[in-house]
């Protein structure tokens, strides 16, 4: 009788069997993503192929038979590299549950960030989320902090009660305070902070100089600034084009690296001067980034210093009907005291009309923009009694209860994209489509954020954050009135490699999200 050393000799010269016991189990994945479109948005890789992924790695593409412990069945489907959300504001569990619904396998607070940094990501990683999270350092939490003399708070409670005052909002900081600040700012850099939030809209009487400081310390540390720009008006002066302008000419000359937050709503109606400008700084190599959403309507808050002063409404195109409250249209008279009682409510504020074909070919000229990321600038889910008061929701429960309410970007921007730009206007292209929803937001941290040189991608040796979806069915599902239903057509959501959603279904033991920070 032949010897089983002898006989495993001769399959081996044979070429039967590979030698070597890592080649025999070559085949042998964790998970096993199997005969979907997979797309690669940085190799241009779209074809029908097997994924192998094991432990929170992608491990192999292929179009050759692979098996795993866990075999998922893409038939039809697109599979991509998770959908990455670098402008999100609601960071509780529920809010990270409704992203990951529509494939979101990241989210990030960059634009308004937060303060302490430290404290921020320690209250985070006791959440058990299920998708990565992190955080740039908040000037507007810094400025508030130096204005009232307290310690800056990472929660949203303390930027909202800041909207009753108005110093913060419109007064140049003198030298000291400008240090303050800056001091502030700095310390959350140096604690791991993803860049600069400057939600300038939120505080437009801050002095050039100021403006100028921050650009040079992220130039410093060879990070970027986040920017929600300080003016919103369709005329001059103090006019969208002046604040984007102003952003384009600091990143100029300190050569820091800024970016442009939801292009769409700050530009109102003005996008067909403004990208232009835009396109042209970017071609001359200012080093600028972009990001929009696909939404005629923004959220903020009812007492932002936007909707102050002599003339907001014309220069705005804006009135009390454009603020939506809950689920209603505001009146003149809600509008009025909302905002010297509580000025931190927030609302849904209609700035374009979808519905009409002049207001969103203005919405299109920037989501379909080459230059322009898709970001959600998602927001809190919230509740409000019969006496009209606000809270954010912070249970664990899912799905959530039924009358939260936010902005259907919360839970539909990525959805959104794939259903009305690629499926049902065919405007966009699948893989330009996912590059903008991927690959260019990693992009726009990685160089000095070296985890997301891991992330956007599918190829070997990438995270296994990973979205599978049915290109005939996702779709966005809530609406302005109605918007808590999560997205559809979304069937698995790999997160470091576990299955986050499977089979349509979020699983909600499932807590895979890893900090993201410098």
């Amino acid at each position: 009788m032949m010897k089983l050393s002898t006989f495993l000799h001769s399959l081996i010269c044979m070429g039967l069997l590979a030698s070597g016991s890592s080649a025999v189990y070559a085949s042998d994945y964790d998970v096993v993503i199997l005969n979907g479109r997979v797309i690669d948005p940085e190799t241009n890789f779209d074809a029908i192929a097997n994924v192998g992924i094991s432990g929170n790695t992608i491990q192999k593409i292929t179009d050759k038979s692979i098996t795993g412990t866990k075999t998922i069945d893409a038939s039809n489907k697109v599979v991509a590299p998770g959908f990455i959300d670098i402008h999100a504001h609601g960071q509780n569990i529920g809010d990270y549950r409704m992203q990951a619904m529509q494939g979101v396998t990241t989210m990030l607070e960059l634009e308004s960030g937060v303060l302490p940094i430290e404290d921020w990501y320690a209250t985070q990683g006791q959440k058990n989320l299920p998708l990565n999270y992190g955080a740039a350092a908040g000037w507007t939490f810094a400025r508030i902090a130096t204005f009232t003399d307290t310690s800056p708070q990472a929660t949203t409670k303390y930027f909202q009660d800041a909207q009753s005052l108005t110093d913060w909002k419109m007064n140049i900081a003198d030298p000291t305070q400008q240090k303050n600040i800056m001091s502030l700012v700095e310390e959350g850099l140096e604690q791991g902070g993803l860049g600069i939030g400057i939600n300038a809209g939120y505080a437009p009487g801050h002095g050039q100089k100021e403006y100028f400081a921050l650009a040079q310390l992220a130039a410093k540390h060879d990070v970027a600034t986040f920017t929600h720009v300080r003016y919103a008006s369709n005329t001059e002066p103090q006019s969208s084009f002046e604040a984007i302008k102003e952003l384009i000419a600091n990143a100029a000359i300190t050569g820091a690296q800024m970016h442009i937050c939801h292009i769409n709503s700050t530009s109102l109606k003005d996008i067909e001067t403004i990208m232009p400008m835009v396109g042209q700084a970017i071609d001359n190599g200012v080093n600028i980034t972009v990001g929009a959403y696909p939404w005629g309507a923004a959220s903020t808050v009812v007492g932002a210093a936007m909707f102050s002063g002599e003339g907001w409404r014309e220069r705005m195109g804006s009135s009390a009907d454009n603020f939506q409250l809950g689920t209603e249209r505001m009146s003149e008279e809600q509008l009025a005291d909302y905002q010297s009682n509580s000025p931190g409510t927030f609302i849904v504020w209609h700035f374009l009309d979808e519905a009409n074909p002049k207001d969103l070919a203005l919405l299109d000229a920037s989501v379909t923009n080459p230059n322009v990321l898709i970001e959600s600038d998602e927001m809190f889910w919230m509740s409000m009694d019969d006496h009209g008061h606000i809270d954010n929701y912070e249970g664990n429960q899912w799905p959530l209860p039924p009358k939260l309410f936010s902005h259907p970007r919360s839970n539909g921007t990525f959805a959104k994209v794939l259903r009305s730009y690629v499926r049902e206007r065919g405007i966009l292209e699948m893989s330009e489509a996912i590059r903008k929803m991927s690959l260019m937001p990693a992009q726009t941290i990685e160089n000095f954020v070296p985890q997301m040189k891991k992330k956007g991608r599918i190829q070997a040796g990438m995270d296994a954050d990973i979205v599978v979806f049915n290109p005939d069915t996702i779709a966005d599902v809530g609406t302005y009135q109605d918007p808590n239903h999560p997205a559809v057509g979304v069937s698995w959501v790999l997160v470091n490699g576990a299955i986050t959603v499977n089979d349509g279904q979020l699983d909600p033991q499932v807590s895979a999200g890893q900090p993201i920070r410098r």
